[in-house]
This record gives structure tokens, sequence and C-alpha cells, in this order.
């Protein structure tokens, strides 16, 4: 029986309730719900992506008729087409256009000014390795051209400005005054680069990027220079950064500009040049140290209003640089991923105290091996319902007390990552107290009097201390499972709108928690990759509890076979995502059921799973319509990774 023609009005209500994944699909179905799913209300955040040509001034009109897009334009140089679609992205897209980005194109500068006091409601300015703009320093120079891109970017919120080999700190000066709303600056400047002065440069002795030359590789001394000069100026051009951002008005770090690797700065004016630092003899690694420290004390008191803030990866950052970044009252985002010497507790006192009123989004501490369990504890009371992202990746000291922390203190989390936090145990995802351990977040904190470390002489009158790792917990038994039903303990199951959660390598964990626990109906991404002890109870269970799953990682999962496989599928039917890697009991029965159940599968990845032969990968891809790539490396004796 065929159903009546709905109204194009209908369809678009019913596409209203749907995620975008799935309104793509009905999209499909016909000619009407194609036209349904274009309504306005579904084109958010469009960019347009297309070359400077001739033939990219027809598509530059037919964009003005949408309200608000974005464009990317590559392969603009200084030809008379380029300047074409430049002025025809003013004429036509002048006032609907959001995002602008000119990616490593050679774009002048008098069609770029020409543009951009036409760009009145840009709120994204991608400048990104556009090195011919800066190149001369005299980009801004001129106050008229100042006033009128001031009056253009009145609403700019993000410049990205990475990867500029010429970018000097009285350009930046010049280019952020204009942009009294900008709220972020993505990516980063290149590590090895040295403030040099360059004769003849408009506004005086202002400092150009340029790369270091390294110093000579024989000896130690030669080792010491190259530390020195990749990352000696880092804090010149960064703090200068701070001072062109927080304006004439912000206090400078204690210790002065000079003591942040700053002589002087330019406030938004861009009046004063910036003077490149001193020649000196190589700094040590304590001043290092210390320059990048005060980074974080001038970040906290020139950008009162910064929301997001990114350090992965600056090795260098420590506590004492980030006391006063718990002061920041409208940030947001946090990133300290890969700060190997940061532990929190510096953090933590910023938070607590009495000008501390950051409520943070975000937080990163991925590859923080120093943060610990009272860290922990004391954040997730100090952000409670207001952290929503949360990445303890190789966190490898926290406990079952970080796990019940989390759950107690912090219900608004939607993505979690617990990856390869090893001393994680059932217990804790439970939210129960193992009978042989105490519940206390303060016994790191007790004096437990003198102890004999590793490297103590063992004269056989003390038993040497245990290695890490190396204890195993009790395991979970049926009555203790009663007990957590029984209860109204603080278990993983308190974090209702979970949507993402990384479990990978937490190898103290079982069937018992993970049928208990991992059931969260708007669970969008799982990985459980690397923990040995689960099986097929543990998929079955998963999969009936958690059916919106579309990328599930259960890599070197020996205990899963195609009995589990094929309770499961029938559940996930809109997964797209998976990972069945070393996986070695998993045969061409799972893959049959795969075929006959998750059509929407893109990315499978069966490697190394000995017992699937090409034959039956073959009949998957000829079975699956949206079958993407299918990764069998070393499967059935074949080494081969398809993409389709």
């Amino acid at each position: 029986m065929e159903t009546p023609d709905l109204p194009v009005e209908i369809i678009t209500y019913i596409l209203s309730f749907l995620q975008v994944a799935d309104r793509k699909e009905a999209s499909l179905v016909c000619r009407s719900w194609y036209i349904a799913s274009q309504d306005n209300q579904f084109q958010k955040n469009l960019t347009f992506k297309f070359p400077a040509s001739s033939s990219a001034l027809e598509v530059i009109r037919g964009l003005g008729r949408h309200p608000r897009c974005g464009v990317v334009i590559s392969h603009l140089d200084g030809s008379a087409a380029s300047r074409e679609v430049l002025l025809a992205v003013g004429a036509c897209l002048g006032p609907r256009l959001e995002s602008l980005s000119l990616p490593a194109s050679s774009v002048t500068e008098s069609s770029l000014l020409g543009l951009l006091p036409r760009l009145t409601a840009l709120r994204r300015l991608d400048l990104h390795r556009l090195d011919s703009l800066f190149m001369s320093g005299a980009f801004l120079s001129r106050e008229e051209s100042r006033r009128q891109v001031r009056a253009a970017l009145a609403h700019l919120e993000e410049l990205d400005l990475s990867d500029l080999r010429y970018l000097s700190d009285l350009t930046f000066t010049r280019l952020t005054g204009c942009t009294p709303r900008l709220r972020r600056l993505p990516g980063r400047l290149p590590h090895r680069l040295r403030v040099r002065p360059v004769p003849g440069v408009p506004g005086g002795g202002a400092g150009v990027l340029r790369p270091a030359v390294p110093a000579d590789p024989a000896g130690a001394a030669a080792g010491a220079g190259r530390v020195a000069a990749g990352a000696g100026p880092e804090p010149h051009q960064r703090h200068a950064g701070v001072a062109a951002l927080a304006g004439p008005g912000a206090r400078p770090p204690p210790g002065g500009a000079a003591a942040a690797g700053v002589q002087g700065a330019d406030g938004p004016g861009g009046r004063g040049p910036v003077q490149a630092p001193a020649r000196s003899a190589h700094p040590g690694p304590q001043r290092l140290l210390r320059a990048h420290q005060q980074g974080g004390l001038a970040v906290a008191s020139g950008l009162r209003h910064l929301r997001h803030l990114y350090l992965s990866q600056l090795w260098r950052v420590t506590d004492s640089g980030l006391l006063e970044l718990g002061q920041l009252q409208e940030l947001q985002t946090l990133d300290l991923s890969e700060c190997v010497h940061v532990s929190g507790a510096e953090l933590v006192k910023g938070l607590s105290s009495p000008r501390g009123g950051a409520r943070l989004v975000s937080l990163n501490f991925r590859n923080c091996t120093y943060i610990k369990d009272l860290t922990m504890f004391s954040l997730a009371q100090l952000l409670g319902p207001s952290l929503r992202v949360l990445d303890l990746t190789s966190c490898l000291y926290l406990t079952d007390l970080s796990v019940r922390a989390i759950a107690t203190y912090l219900p608004a989390l939607v993505v979690l990552r617990l990856g390869r936090c090893k001393e994680i145990t059932d217990w804790g995802l439970l939210g129960m107290v193992e009978p042989n351990k105490e519940f206390n977040p303060d016994i790191e904190m007790e004096d437990k009097g003198p102890s004999f470390t590793r490297t103590f002489g063992n004269m056989g009158f003390f038993q040497p201390p245990p290695l890490p790792f190396e204890e195993k917990p009790r395991l979970v038994t049926e009555e203790d499972l009663g007990t957590f039903r029984g209860q109204e303990g603080a278990s993983l199951l308190a974090l209702k709108g979970l949507q993402e959660l990384d479990l990978s390598a937490c190898c103290k964990l079982t069937d018992s928690s993970i049928t208990q626990v991992v059931r969260f109906p708007d669970l969008q991404k799982l990985s459980l990759s690397m923990v040995p002890e689960i099986g097929d109870e543990s998929l079955a269970s998963l999969a009936w509890h958690c059916r919106s799953l579309s990328s599930l990682a259960l890599c070197r999962c020996p205990r899963l076979t195609d009995q589990g496989v094929a309770r499961a599928a029938p559940h996930l039917r809109r997964l797209q995502h998976l990972h069945l890697a070393c996986c070695e009991r998993i045969t061409d029965r799972s893959l049959a059921v795969l075929a006959q159940h998750c059509r929407r599968l893109r990315t499978l990845d069966i490697s190394m799973c000995k017992d699937i032969t090409m034959a039956a990968v073959e009949l998957l891809q000829s079975q699956l319509p949206f079958l993407e790539n299918v990764h069998c490396r070393f499967s059935g004796g074949a080494d081969l990774t398809f993409a389709l």
C-alpha cells in the first residue's frame, strides 16, 4: 500500500527530530524528502571550497542566495583572475560571509585590504601559511587602513595565524588591535624561530620571525645551543602576543616584561616597535622553564576574557605557571595534554582561591603522568556540573578513587577518556570499595613514616616494595553484584548523558563491571580495546543497552567470539566504525552477521584475524553499500588494506 505524498513542510518538521546522519539517509528516500532536507534551518555553518579561477565567479554569485556561509579559496595569487574573485566575494558575499580562509596562497596586501572592509559579518578569518602577506612587514602600517579594517572586523572572534614565517610582533599587534572581540587564536607558531631585527622594515626595529640556524651538533655545548635556539625566542613572541591582546591597561607579569623574555611591546595602536631581545649566552633549562611559567601569569593578568587555552605538548610548562589560570572567570577549555611536568596541584589552589571562578567545560590531562587521585578528587569537587569533556588518557597513577569522584561530582560529563589508566578496576566502575581497601581521599597526604625505596640495598631484613601494576584486585563475585544492585552508590551509571567513553587498556576490567555499568542510551563512541578479560557477555550487554553506538573499538580482546558478534549485531544498526583487530576467534561467520544487520558500516578493521578469508571480505564488500575501508592486514594470510 502506497502512502500519500506528504507536504514538504511536514517532512521538514519530521526531519527536525533526526540527527545529522539519520537526516542524510532520509534525504535519499525521494525528491520531496531531499528538498525538505535542504531547508534553511538545517543549513548551518556551511563552508564552500573552490579554487581561484574565472569559473568560480558564477559560483560566488550563486552563493549570494544563502543568508550565511563561509568560503575557502585556494590558489590565490597576484593574477587578474584572483583579483576578480576577491572583488566578487566582497560584492556578492560581503555582509553574508561569516568565515574566510585563504590557505597557503600568495595574495597581495592591496587585494586583501580591498576585500576586508566589505566583510562586515566576518566571524572567522584564516590566514595560516599566507607568508606573502607578511613578508614586507608593512601590512596595516597605514592608520587609514587600520581604521577601515577595525570597523569591518568588529565582530571577528577567531583568527588563525599559524605557520607564518615572517609574522612580526608589530604586525601581530596591528592586526589584533583591529579585532576587539577576538576570542580564539587556533594553531601555533613554528617552534624553531628566533627574532632578529631586519634593516629597512617599516616601524623601526620590529622583530621579524625567521628560522633559527641549528648549531654545530658536535659536543654537549652545541646541544644546549640548539635547545636555546628552538625555545629561547618562543617566550618573546608569545608574551608579545599576550601584551598585544591584553591592551595597554594590563599589568605585566612579576619581574617586568624583560623577565618574561620581552623588552618592549606595542599596545593595540601599534605606535612603538617591539625590540628584539639582547643576545646572551645560551640560557640554561631553569631560565627557559621560568620564561614559560611567566607566560601563564601573563595570560591570567592580561586576557581576563580568555575562553579557550591550549598548551598541548609544551614540556616546559609546570604547576607554578598554572596557579593564576584558575582565576580566569570565563575560561572554558584548558588543554594541558603531554605537559609532562604538570601535577595539577597549583591549578587546584587557583580554582579554590577566593578569586578563582573558572567554570571549565573541557579539561585535557592526556599523558600527564603526575596527576594523582588527590588532585582529581579536588578538581571534581571544584568543577562540579559544569565540566562536560574530561580526558585522563595515560594518567597511570589514577585509581578507583578518581572514578568514584568523577561519578559523584561530574554528572554532566559527555566525553570521558580513561584509556591506559591501568589501576582502574571493576570496583571503581561499580562505585564500590574493595573489601581490603579503605575509601580515603586524603590517604596520600598521611605521613607513613620512613620507608625503603627500590634503589636502597635490601639486606634481607625487609621485603622489597611491590612494583607498580603488580597487585591484582580481588575479583567481583555474584554476592558483590547483588550488593551493587541494592545500593545507591556513585557508579559510572550516574553519567547518564555520556556520549563517548574510552576504557582502552584498562586491563583489570572484566565482564562483571562492563555488563553492569556500560548502559548509556546516548553513547555514540566506545573503546574497550586491549581489555583482555572481557568477552561475549560484555559485547552482548553493551549492544543491548547502547543502541546509539556509531563507533566501537574491541581490538586485542582475545575472548570475543562469533557468538558474541551474532548476539550484538542485531542491536547495532547505527554502527559505522568497528575495530576487531587481533581478535583471533573471529571468523567468516561474524562478517556474514555484520552484512545482514550493520548496513551502515563504513570502516571495518579485522587485521590479524587469521580465520577470516579474503572471499568473505569480498562478499562483505559487495553487500554493504556504505563500506569505505576494510583493514585486513595479515587476515587469512593476506597483507591488504582495501579503500573502497
